[in-house]
């Protein structure tokens, strides 16, 4: 394990630990008896108020380490440190992440365990990711953990989803996600008592958070991959042996006019377009994106959205069928946010001109005019744009989710096209100027560049 560290450290990646403290394998009263519950059962596990006989089970697989517990604390904080300083890892997932913050009163964000971390030399200066939620009482705590956090931010997930495979919700919603959800993360208790479709950021930040709170996906471990979330309209887990069950129904997806595999082109373009504008909207937007290991490939679990028991072909990575056009076209977009500081940056969009500066961000209509704030909520229109500035140039993203093309007016200025996911090539026209308007073809999304020199 330290040689693979070293070898991805030297190729510039770095390594992150999914950690899972949350519960055992020890599993209820009536699991069996394998180390915790030998040496301290009372100190090691969350137990029932009243009737300690049975645990309390936030994690769904029987029990609740208590991680409040000095000494529990103690063992969970000598293993973080063990890997950070003897395998060099440069950070952790914590898995549901809610029961680590938990004690008599329910989810605390300063709990034992997030001071501990805070105040620890080693583990102060690693990444740390929260899957924000568990299974017990007020167990969704999206946006809850401390200063220094990351988190799993499923609202990015469901809401990209719904714009671009639903048509559901509108466009205020995807925008909030676009600017980095700083409605979830921010928490200026004062911009949220506005209306929420009012404004896709928030002025003030009192808690000291950055865009970089939020990670965003589209796709996870847990649910639909990439190439199912718009393969399968219904879950297909009838391997699990439950019965088809087990796994969330509530997957946002579209089979795009036929369930599973097919060869018809017309399904398969759609299906195209759809996964290359979800990436693209990953990509330009404000906070970490994360990708699910094997979309950039277009991996499929064949519908099952609940794999975890799966240890065969199902689950595996299946190189000999990769999507090489895909892969690069995944590739080319990441290169494109690291070209860009504005698509990457930890500050919060404030929308607000700074002295003697251009607004960092502002959002077009589909007629090519500044959004007014009663079009934020209108249904079933799902074409605008973002445009972000800074003192070298500006950049145009424009998203069209509905199944027309849209002739989409543009400000005045020698645009020069970065992608157009519509196209067979997508960065064929890289360079390309674009003046007056542009045909923007439905389940698409358009960069545009504007040089400083060439703005009107």
């Amino acid at each position: 394990f330290r040689a693979m560290v070293r070898s991805l450290h030297a190729a510039g990646i770095e390594v992150l630990l999914d950690v899972v403290y949350n519960h055992t394998a020890e599993g209820n009263e009536k699991g069996p008896t394998l180390a915790w519950r030998g040496i301290d059962n009372a100190a090691y596990y969350r137990l029932h108020k009243g009737d300690p006989r049975h645990y309390e089970n936030d994690s769904g697989c029987g029990n609740t380490l208590n991680v409040a517990h000095p000494r529990v604390l103690q063992m969970v904080l000598d293993s973080l440190r063990h890997w950070v300083t003897h395998y060099r890892v440069d950070g952790f997932r914590f898995d549901l992440a809610v029961a680590l913050g938990r004690n008599d009163r329910g989810f605390d964000a300063a709990a034992p365990f997030f001071q501990a971390i805070a105040q620890d030399p080693v583990l102060a200066r690693v990444k740390l990711i929260a899957e924000p939620w568990d299974l017990g009482m007020d167990g969704y705590r999206l946006g809850g953990f401390p200063v220094g956090w990351s988190e799993w931010n499923d609202r990015f997930r469901d809401e990209v989803r719904a714009f671009w495979i639903q048509k559901g919700g509108d466009r205020g919603a995807f925008a909030r996600r676009l600017a980095g959800s700083s409605d979830i993360f921010r928490l200026d208790r004062a911009a949220l008592r506005e209306p929420s479709h009012q404004r896709p950021h928030a002025p003030k930040n009192p808690r000291g958070r950055l865009a970089v709170a939020s990670i965003n996906y589209v796709a996870a471990h847990d649910g639909f991959t990439l190439e199912d979330l718009v393969s399968y309209d219904e879950k297909h887990n009838e391997a699990n042996g439950e019965d088809n069950r087990d796994g969330t129904s509530n997957n946002l997806s579209w089979n795009c006019g036929f369930e599973g595999p097919t060869r018809m082109q017309g399904v398969l373009a759609r299906r195209r377009w759809l996964k290359r504008a979800m990436l693209a909207a990953l990509m330009l937007a404000r906070g970490v994106p994360m990708l699910l290991a094997g979309d950039e490939i277009g991996r499929t679990q064949r519908g099952n959205n609940n794999a975890y028991c799966q240890d065969n072909e199902l689950s595996w990575l299946d190189w000999g069928a990769a999507d090489g056009a895909l892969c690069e076209f995944v590739a080319r977009l990441i290169a494109v946010r690291h070209r860009y500081p504005e698509l990457h940056g930890s500050d919060w969009l404030s929308g607000e001109p700074a002295a003697g500066k251009r607004r960092d961000v502002s959002w077009i209509n589909r007629r090519g005019l500044e959004m007014a704030v009663r079009q934020w909520g209108m249904q079933q229109r799902y074409v605008f744009g973002m445009q972000l500035a800074s003192s070298e140039r500006r950049l145009l993203a424009l998203f069209n989710a509905e199944i027309d093309d849209w002739t989409f007016p543009l400000m005045p200025g020698r645009w020069q096209e970065v992608f157009d996911t519509a196209a067979a090539d997508a960065f064929a026209g890289a360079g390309t100027v674009r003046e007056g308007s542009l045909n923007l073809q439905g389940c698409s999304v358009v960069l545009l560049e504007l040089p400083d020199r060439d703005r009107s």
